[in-house]
């Protein structure tokens, strides 16, 4: 459940961001609507998640759970990425209002720091799970990555971006892999590819000619997991890591005269672009694809 709310949360922020124009003036009007809006969707998102994922099993004392083993720290990515995006969403939002920039990271960007880690103590206080601080710290490098890159370079050079392809795994272990393919996309880590995109023209001279759109990725799977730390129904399959290389697109950076085109391809920029790909993975092998999704 909580992975549903994060990627509907990243979707919604992602697209929030890119519709509202930063502004230089304290507005005070719109920062009372974005804090007001943040206090109230925490507030039901908590409660929602306490009522629906929590409150179905039993209480017990603050405890920890050790699962930095698990999916092949694929789960930890992720949580670092959620933190990144909703910080960043967070912060455009504080700008839109007029807040100051260097308030608006402190306050925005930490935001999904925030909120990942009022899960982990719910996670914490349930006999059923435990606080993650494998997790706590996958979400504080999330949002100190987009704080990193706010204050040195004013701009996110290097976006944390996503993408999934469909595997044979489902059908063997639907419990923890999903049913269906929405599902799929959230519980399949063997689909589940991250990306570093990094923004090339950003990095050279301002009079550079080389396409501003154009990003070199760096990416990280794994494959063949159909069990969190082992696959004990099907110890046949050996689990693997996989790292990639690819060109990307940054949607973020392609400028149109439709502000609805600019809007739904900035809120859609942490989707990496399926291009040529190559794959290094620890079985030692090496492969290359024609488009990777």
């Amino acid at each position: 459940m909580t992975k549903k709310v994060f990627i509907s949360l990243i979707l919604l922020l992602c697209f929030v961001r890119y519709f509202l124009a930063q502004q230089d003036t304290l507005n005070k009007n719109r920062l009372k609507l974005v804090v007001g809006t943040e206090v109230v969707g925490y507030a039901g998102v908590m409660t929602g998640l306490y009522s629906l994922w929590f409150a179905d099993y039993p209480s017990s004392g603050f405890h920890s759970l050790n699962d930095n083993s698990s999916w092949q720290q694929m789960d930890k990515v992720g949580h670092c990425m959620t933190s990144y995006y909703v910080g960043m969403a967070s912060y455009e939002a504080l700008r839109w209002s007029g807040v100051k920039k260097n308030k608006a990271i402190g306050f925005g960007g930490t935001l999904g720091l925030f909120f990942l880690t009022s899960v982990e103590i719910l996670d914490g206080y349930s006999a059923e799970w435990g606080a993650s601080w494998g997790d706590v710290g996958a979400n504080a490098t999330g949002t100190f990555f987009f704080i990193g890159q706010e204050m040195l370079w004013d701009e996110q050079r290097i976006l944390l971006k996503f993408s999934f392809h469909t595997t044979k795994y489902d059908e063997l272990s639907p419990n923890f892999l999903g049913e269906n393919l929405s599902q799929n996309i959230i519980k399949d880590y063997n689909g589940q590819t991250y990306w570093a995109s990094v923004n090339i023209a950003s990095f050279l001279s301002e009079q550079t000619k080389f396409p501003k759109w154009m990003n070199v990725a760096f990416g990280y799977g794994a494959d063949g997991m159909t069990g969190t730390i082992e696959n004990l129904s099907h110890p046949e399959i050996i689990r693997y890591r996989q790292y990639y290389v690819s060109l990307d697109i940054d949607l973020t950076r392609i400028k149109t005269k439709s502000k609805l085109a600019n809007t739904l391809l900035g809120a859609f920029g942490f989707v990496k672009f399926p291009l040529p790909t190559v794959e290094f993975n620890s079985l030692g092998k090496t492969k290359f694809y024609g488009v990777y999704f």
